[in-house]
């Protein structure tokens, strides 16, 4: 699944060649995704111009002055930047066309990705509730500290609990727990304000790490210009099991913690 590095790494992509633009049609080729494509989106964004494209979570924005598209990528997801004429392929399920002759398309084999429409000045249901951005001022270690008190459950749901901080999925998760040094099995509750300063220090310095290598490429994921990122070199424990710890040798580990694959270093990680 695109986690919040490639979800960026596709906004920074798509960003210059539709902000600006104006939409000249929506191409609606299979509607039924996660929710249904709305089926007037062509009429609701017909000659609007995209003012901007930011990202909330694992969520693109299309800003327009009308309202705001919502994108999400799904399990398998990619958006392209293609000609207008381009055929689509099997998977291609929606294009929005744009002024410049190109359009932007959302390719989705397992369709659990959505398009969506909101033209509310608060914010979508789907938004409402999600937690402070993870490369933000709004989130420290303070912030992870006070969240987790009382909670018995395990620290790497507690940085995966987009309530929590948005973002953080499986692949960082593991990554930043072994940056920090903390065992993902630990009790959320009983790690102490100076390592959770670590963990959120660890967390920021592997997603912009990420970022900055184009996301991580692992079986789905390839950025708007149809490359692979190239975070996937960098990881020290993801996906290593049986490998040396790069830190400290020892072998590294994998458990099934909240239904997930958790790779980790039973030497290093406390």
């Amino acid at each position: 699944m695109p986690e919040l590095p490639e979800v960026e790494t596709t906004r920074r992509g798509i960003a210059p060649h539709i902000e600006g633009r104006s939409v000249t049609g929506v191409i609606l080729r299979n509607p039924n995704l996660r929710w249904p494509v709305p089926d007037n989106l062509a009429d609701l964004l017909f000659n609007q111009s995209v003012e901007l494209v930011s990202r909330r979570g694992k969520y693109l924005l299309l800003h327009t002055p009308n309202g705001r598209v919502i994108i999400h990528l799904g399990m398998s997801g990619s958006l392209r930047i293609v000609a207008a004429d381009t055929p689509p392929e099997k998977h291609d399920h929606v294009d929005i066309v744009f002024d410049s002759g190109q359009a932007l398309r959302l390719r989705d084999p397992r369709r659990f990705g959505c398009v969506l429409w909101h033209a509310g000045a608060e914010p979508h249901p789907l938004l409402a509730r999600l937690g402070p951005e993870p490369l933000s001022p709004d989130f420290s270690g303070n912030h992870l500290w006070l969240a987790s008190r009382k909670r018995s459950a395990a620290v790497k749901n507690l940085i995966m609990d987009s309530h929590v901080v948005v973002g953080v999925g499986n692949i960082y998760a593991c990554e930043s727990l072994h940056m920090a040094g903390i065992h993902p099995k630990r009790a959320a509750g009983k790690i102490s304000l100076k390592r959770y300063e670590k963990l959120a220090h660890a967390i920021k310095q592997v997603l912009t790490t990420a970022i900055e290598s184009g996301g991580t490429t692992l079986r789905d994921f390839t950025q708007s210009n149809g490359n692979p990122g190239y975070f996937a070199r960098s990881l020290a424990v993801y996906g290593r099991e049986g490998q040396a710890c790069p830190r400290c040798g020892k072998v590294v580990r994998n458990i099934h913690l909240g239904q997930r694959s958790t790779f980790f270093c039973g030497g290093c990680q406390k």
